[in-house]
This record gives C-alpha cells, sequence and structure tokens, in this order.
C-alpha cells in the first residue's frame, strides 16, 4: 500500500503526564514537556525515561502538509497507542481506539484546515490485569520476567494524501493449488465506470497484468499465473527463508471513459504455502523441519520500539545464528520488522500479547485486538503461524474452567475464519485442547533427558501423556496424543551467560563463554536427535532486562563463537566445515557499529 505522497510525523512532540488520567479533554492540559515520537515516555530514547507509575499520557503537535500536495482526502495514521487512545484535530475530537499493539487511521480531511493540530490522550492502566499486555509488567519495577511497560505511542505516526477515489484496503492471498494469487481490493469513493489493473512481476518478468471491471466498492479476484507444472520451473518464484523470492505487484484504479489512472498504490506478495501432514510441518508441500527462536522485541534504550535499521539488523543476526524463523513472544511486532522477514526471508510465528485475568472485559478486548493483529498481518509471507494465547495466560484453570477452554476454542476458530491458510495454536506451552501443533515448554538443562523424552515417536507420545515439564498436564485431550499432529519444542534452553557479572537469572547457568557454547551445543545436538519433534524454538535471541539467557547480550553482542553456535542450531557438528561466507556479518558489528546504535536510540 505504497504511495508517493506521504509525510512522517516522527519527532518532536508537546508531552503531559497525566497521573491520575484527571483531563478528559485537551483544555488546560499542561503540555510542557517534549518527546521524542515514536519511543515511549518510559524509555531512555524518548528524552523523558519517564518512570511513575500512572494511567494518561497527552501527545500534541501542529502538521504541515507538504506545499505539493493537490487536492484529495488527508489520512493520519498510526502505527500503535497503548492502550486507550483519543485523537483530537484543531479541538474536534476525530477517532477512539482500543487496543496497544494494533494501526488505525483517521480521515480528518473535512477538520484539518492546515497548519491542523494533533492532539492524543493515551490512557494506559498499569494496573488492569485483564487488558491486553503481553510483557508489560503491572509493578513499579520490572520483576521475574517481565519488563518495563510501553505506553502511549510506540510506532511510527505519518500522515497521507490520497484520491477522492483510491484503494482503501489490499491483500494478496496465494494459492499454490491453483498457481494463483487471490487479490482482495476496497475501493474507497467507489462509482460506476471504474476499473481496476493489477500487475504482478518479478524482476524481468510479467507474470499478470490484467484489467477487471468493478461493479461493487469490493474487488476480489484469482490471477493466473502461467504453470510448468514440473518443480524445477516452479522453484524460482516459492517463496522461503532460503530463496525469499517477492513479487512486485501494482494496483491501480482507473476510470473507463478516459482511460485515467485516479489511484496507484504498489506492493508485493509471494508464492508459498503451510500446511500440516503426517505429523511435519510443510513449507510448499515439503516437511520443512522449523528452527525458531523466541524473540521478546526488547531494545534496552528504546524498550518495543525501534528502527528499521535496528529491525533488519535482528532479522540478519537471527539467520546468521542459522535460525530459519523466529517466535515473537507476548508482542506483535512492528509491521517494519515484517517487511524485512519477508524480504530477506525468515519465518514468524505471531503470538497475541497476554491479558492475564480472565473477565468479560479481557475476553471483549483480546478478541477485538487480536482479530485486528490477524487481518493486518494475514497478507506477510513470513508469518506461517498464529498464537492467540501463550502458557495458558489469560485462561487460568484450563483444566478445570470451561469459560477458559471455551475462549481457548473460540478464537482457535475464529482465527481459522480469518485465515484458513496458516496453523493455529490455540495455547502454546502445554494444556494443549484445540490446536494444529502440540508445543511443549521444556526448560530441563540435562541434554539426556531431551533424548529421553524425545528422542522416538513412542517416546514422545508418553511425554505427552504422562510428563508435565513445566509442571502442567501437556494435553488437556489425551486423544490428542494419536491424531498425527506435529509435536514441537517452543520453549526450551534458556541457558544465562553474564559476561559483565550483572545481575540476572535464566533457567541454567554457564560460568564463562565457553561452558556457555558448549552446554548450547550439547541441548541443539539432543534436539536434533529426537525424531519425536518438527521443530523447536530456543529461548531466546537476546538477553532482555534481567532475562539473561539470550544468545546475545541486549546490545546484540555475542556470547559464544557465532559459527559454532550458526552450527549447532543448524544441526551440522563440526564448524570447521563451515565456510566463511555461510556466516554473512553484512552490518559488521564491531563497537563503532554498536556505538552508533546507542546514540541512535537516544535520538543524537
Amino acid at each position: 500500500m505504497q504511495r508517493p505522497l506521504w509525510s512522517s510525523l516522527d519527532g518532536a512532540w508537546d508531552f503531559a503526564f497525566d497521573p491520575h488520567a484527571a483531563h478528559g479533554h485537551p483544555a488546560g492540559v499542561d503540555f510542557s514537556q517534549q518527546i521524542e515520537v515514536p519511543y515511549p515516555p518510559e524509555s531512555r530514547a524518548s528524552g523523558l525515561h519517564q518512570q511513575a507509575h500512572g494511567r494518561a499520557v497527552w501527545y500534541r503537535r501542529t502538521v504541515r502538509c507538504p506545499h505539493e500536495w493537490t487536492a484529495g482526502r488527508t489520512l493520519l495514521h498510526f502505527g500503535a497507542v497503548d492502550y486507550h487512545a483519543t485523537v483530537w484535530v484543531n479541538g474536534r475530537k476525530v477517532a477512539e481506539h482500543r487496543g496497544g499493539h494494533t494501526p488505525f487511521c483517521v480521515d480528518v480531511t473535512d477538520v484539518a484546515d492546515e497548519p491542523f493540530e494533533v492532539v492524543v490522550r493515551a490512557e494506559d492502566d498499569p494496573l488492569a490485569l485483564d487488558q491486553p499486555r503481553g510483557k508489560q509488567d503491572w509493578l513499579p519495577e520490572p520483576h521475574s520476567i517481565w519488563y518495563p511497560r510501553t505506553t502511549g505511542i510506540w510506532q511510527t505516526v505519518w500522515v497521507e494524501r490520497v484520491p477522492g477515489t483510491a484503494v482503501d484496503r489490499l491483500e494478496f492471498q496465494p494459492d499454490l493449488d491453483t498457481w494463483g494469487v487471490h487479490v482482495r481490493a476496497l475501493v474507497q469513493g467507489y462509482r460506476p465506470g471504474l476499473k481496476v489493473r493489477v500487475l504482478l512481476s518479478v524482476p524481468g518478468e510479467t507474470l499478470a497484468d490484467d484489467v477487471y471491471s468493478l461493479t461493487g466498492a469490493e474487488l476480489h479476484r484469482v490471477v493466473p499465473l502461467l504453470d510448468g507444472g514440473i518443480d524445477s520451473h516452479r522453484s524460482h518464484l516459492l517463496w522461503s527463508p532460503e530463496h525469499p523470492q517477492l513479487i512486485d505487484a501494482l494496483v491501480e484504479v482507473l476510470d473507463s471513459a478516459s482511460g485515467e489512472v485516479l489511484d496507484r498504490v504498489v506492493g508485493y506478495t509471494a508464492l508459498r504455502s503451510v500446511t500440516i501432514e503426517q505429523g511435519r510441518f510443510l513449507l510448499n508441500g515439503s516437511p520443512y523441519p522449523l528452527r525458531l527462536v523466541l524473540d521478546q522485541g526488547y531494545w534496552p534504550e528504546s524498550l518495543m520500539t525501534a528502527t528499521s535499521d535496528q529491525y533488519r539488523a535482528d532479522v540478519e543476526l537471527t539467520k546468521r545464528l542459522g535460525f530459519n524463523g523466529v517466535r515473537k513472544h507476548q508482542k506483535l511486532e512492528d509491521p517494519q520488522y515484517l517487511y524485512w522477514a519477508d524480504r530477506l526471508g525468515l519465518l514468524v510465528w505471531a503470538e497475541m500479547p497476554s491479558a492475564y485475568r480472565l473477565s468479560d472485559r479481557s475476553i471483549q478486548s483480546v478478541t477485538a485486538e487480536w482479530m485486528e493483529a490477524v487481518m493486518r498481518d494475514r497478507g506477510h509471507p513470513c508469518v506461517v503461524a498464529w498464537v492467540p494465547f501463550n502458557e495458558s495466560w489469560g485462561v487460568p484453570d484450563l483444566t478445570r474452567r470451561g469459560r477458559s477452554r471455551s475462549l481457548v476454542r473460540a478464537l482457535y476458530e475464529l482465527t481459522r475464519s480469518l485465515d484458513p491458510t496458516r496453523p493455529v495454536i490455540g495455547n502454546d506451552g502445554w494444556e494443549n485442547d484445540t490446536t494444529d501443533i502440540l508445543t511443549i515448554h521444556d526448560y530441563t538443562p540435562a541434554a539426556e533427558v531431551l533424548r529421553e523424552r524425545y528422542g522416538t515417536r513412542e517416546q514422545t507420545r508418553e511425554t505427552l501423556l504422562h510428563a508435565r515439564p513445566g509442571g502442567r498436564n501437556l494435553l488437556l485431550d489425551p486423544a490428542l496424543a494419536d491424531r498425527g499432529l506435529p509435536v514441537m519444542l517452543t520453549e526450551f534452553g534458556g541457558i544465562a551467560y553474564m559476561p559483565d557479572h550483572q545481575g540476572g537469572w535464566g533457567y541454567s547457568h554457564a560460568q564463562d563463554s565457553e561452558s556457555f557454547t558448549a552446554h548450547y551445543e550439547s541441548l541443539l545436538s539432543a534436539v536434533h536427535e529426537s525424531q519425536g519433534l518438527a521443530g523447536f524454538c530456543y529461548t531466546q535471541l537476546t538477553d532482555t532486562f534481567q532475562e539473561k539467557n539470550g544468545l546475545l547480550d541486549e546490545y546484540r553482542r555475542f556470547k559464544g563463537d557465532p559459527a559454532r553456535l550458526r552450527h549447532a542450531t543448524a544441526g551440522r557438528r563440526d564448524p570447521r566445515t563451515v565456510n566463511a561466507a555461510e556466516v554473512p556479518d553484512p552490518f559488521g558489528y564491531s563497537p563503532e557499529w554498536q556505538a552508533k546504535q546507542l546514540m541512535h536510540s537516544f535520538g543524537s
């Protein structure tokens, strides 16, 4: 959905802290502070490092659109505001949105005489445990596995000028069975006599160039592509982490009578499929062992917010360590990260940030935000699984409470109805009930125990039925063990090594880099040898505040030899066989590069 006429509103905004949520209108608010958007006020990068435990914050900025922008509609976009956002333009209330991880857009054409003033109020009750919050702590200081809060604007804000008749929503879904691409476009300002052109191409080759007459505001078509039929002909178009081939897309809205182009947007899609068959995860119809790493998506100076370069760097680092995917944990990641995962080739499990108390409010808010998340991200080829719940958070007492179990089943079915093309894991980690993949969290520090539990399919079945690695039943229905579903170890490891001897914790401990690397190699060797597993997810990519169990520290520095770590991840035992070209280092990760990233985080 890229157009040329847009302008970022990131940068300095007037700011006010409203700890008791005393103000419900901009009048009377003291905007005496400044904040660097989109960094949250709790972060150092915002310029505030606000530590108070308050309920509401306010933002204000005057917007001037570029002079060359001509007639059309003015749209104000917010990537994410945590949690309940209210927006005023020139003193007029124009929008409200609830949901701390999903975007919203406001048409301000009728109220935005230029220049125009934008005011945003964000309310985020720190004690609301029935509000989706993910890893954000409810206590004033981070404890256990929870981190500093992220209040208010934490993703990019921008203003866009679009034509009166324009593409309002655009989605692509690949269909390998028909060797085509499903296209769905919604056109704002529809009138009779419009057509839509869809051009799909890869460098040097046009795949399709079709024009369709609009009979209503919505277009839904399947664009067939030339199919050679044989794998060697198809393979150059198939997307995978090893071959992230994207298909460029151009969509135009045309006036039938004059041929005038009323709107033009560009984007991309890809050909790839994800299926489950005979206990295996299949990518593009072939068994594909998943090598995932748990990724919290935090940075020490900016919390949940990062620059596009930092998102790209994390994707590169993940691939450099031998992983082919990430499980984004308790965070709906910024679309900039998903863009780089699409372009560079990295699978993503998308997971809903949890609420913790079950209530009518939590059911409504989790459901609404999860629907927005699935619809936002289902066009990304990198996203290959949906996880609405983790470790029974927000659905307590699953073994005893029908209400909790009903909610897991309901969100599983709701997710499947919104996107039937990807597997859904109803509740990751234990107490599996309604799911397409059986998932286990097992933090045993002993490689031999992993072999005993998962070495064969029969041992894995016995573990599912009788073991409690996390202290919980793995299956709510024992019949799940015999339905041929893939079994994955979706959290394990968690080795803590703290080279600077700072405080913190992990699930097991190493005294130095060598013992850390050797322990990682032993665990990964056991997992690779386990015939009962279709994949794994190691905990975790980076240290995150008091959790020191990353393969990298919080500044993205390796804790062990990257070649050895990579080969352990990939299942190759002898690092001497590696070609140096297999371990790319596109950013250098030198001390100078790290210093540059820290400076950038502070906005200096």
